[in-house]
């Protein structure tokens, strides 16, 4: 309901603008940019769902090899005890657990073409335990919103961008990346366990929670001790290399046990090319409207009204130069992509403003995206309260990337 209203508010709001703009400003190219943009953009959602039944098919005939194999149950036993307290509809054993540690971990390593598949496998098997078709089950809300946080690990992309652009070290955002996204994380995990009750002082949960802040903890310490040069080459091998290892351990215990490996995934890939065209409409839509908004010159007036804002409170405005990443990054990835670009072109890579723009890039995902595509690949409707709590863990990441971004770079 909450995402229909604003898809609504994008609309009304880019029309308002237009007819000011040209009413009052004589602008008369505003409404045929508009119009060009709603043409550009559902272009653009078809093209994202095509380019994404390849890599749809490839990863949900691995994952029914996976299943098969024994490989998705035994990740489900690994994060069973926590899983159900965070899951509790979830019945233990269930694969949908394997899926969803898959596709966090996939989001960790900065896997995205490996994340979304695997997400939309484990959406279809929630779908399958909910009792409410066309509503969002609890589970389906924690999962969201845990996607949506992006908390990760290695930010290849965003690295790589920067050393195309001449930063002089461009793993130097590595860390406060890090800290960033865990705080987005962290926002949306307890947001939507305060809505369920669910309770994060647990035993179980704190020890979970513990391990993995060890754990991170543990990486940061490791990539301060090693030379700059070699962060991006190890951390994108790194990453690669358990990607592959995933598939390859898949492919060899199906074997193993017998299954005929072939015909499980031509099995499983059939379900990709039905997933991709599912969300065609849904990944239209909230492209055209994020396009409208953005063409009307409504992300501008609220850019300089925080401006304004900021200044009259005698505060440091800097950081508002990098804002148009953050609020673009709940709407469009490529967008958000594209502004980091740019405002790194404008003000040099290694600015405060070019460094805070990579930070809001890795703090959090495409919040709205990923509920349009993940829901839209199950039918759900009544999403509840799942863009509330996204939209509260993409605030805390760019609230935290702020503060962290002053305290390394200012």
């Amino acid at each position: 309901m909450v995402l229909n209203y604003i898809w609504i508010a994008f609309f009304v709001v880019a029309f308002i603008l237009g007819l000011i703009r040209l009413v009052v400003f004589g602008d008369t190219g505003v409404f045929p940019a508009m119009m060009n943009s709603t043409f550009d953009m559902a272009k653009t959602g078809f093209e994202v769902s095509l380019g994404l039944t390849g890599v749809m098919t490839l990863w949900m005939g691995l994952m029914r090899v996976g299943e098969q194999g024994g490989i998705v149950n035994l990740m489900s036993r690994l994060v069973d005890p926590l899983f159900r307290r965070l899951f509790p509809e979830i019945p233990k054993g269930h694969p949908a657990a394997g899926s969803i540690m898959m596709n966090i971990a996939a989001n960790m390593l900065g896997l995205d073409n490996a994340a979304t598949p695997l997400g939309l496998k484990a959406m279809t098997q929630l779908q399958e335990i909910n009792p409410e078709k066309d509503t969002a089950s609890n589970a389906m809300i924690m999962f969201l919103v845990l996607n949506a946080s992006g908390l990760t690990i290695i930010p290849v992309s965003i690295m790589v961008f920067r050393a195309q652009l001449g930063a002089a070290d461009p793993s130097d955002i590595f860390i406060p990346i890090l800290l960033a996204t865990f705080c987005s994380t962290l926002a949306g995990l307890i947001s939507v366990a305060l809505i369920q009750r669910i309770n994060l002082l647990n035993r179980v949960v704190l020890a979970y929670l513990g391990t993995f802040t060890l754990m991170v903890s543990g990486i940061i310490w490791y990539f301060t001790t090693i030379p700059q040069a070699r962060i991006n080459i190890l951390s994108s091998l790194s990453a690669n290399i358990i990607l592959f290892g995933v598939i390859t351990s898949f492919i060899v215990l199906a074997f193993l046990k017998k299954v005929n490996v072939y015909e499980a995934f031509i099995e499983g890939a059939k379900d990709g090319f039905s997933i991709a065209v599912k969300i065609i409409p849904y990944l239209v839509a909230i492209l055209v409207a994020v396009g409208v908004f953005r063409v009307s010159g409504a992300m501008d007036i609220i850019i300089g009204g925080i401006e304004n804002l900021v200044e009259a409170m005698g505060l440091d405005s800097e950081f508002v130069k990098a804002l148009p990443t953050a609020f673009m990054k709940p709407l469009s990835g490529s967008g958000a992509r594209g502004l980091m670009v740019e405002t790194m072109k404008q003000y040099g890579a290694d600015s405060f403003i070019g460094r805070l723009s990579c930070v809001f890039q890795g703090a959090a995902d495409t919040t709205f995206y990923i509920l349009a595509v993940y829901f839209g690949s199950v039918n759900i409707r009544n999403t509840r309260y799942a863009l509330t709590c996204g939209l509260i863990a993409d605030l805390a990441g760019a609230v935290a990337a702020v503060f962290i971004a002053y305290l390394f770079f200012a």
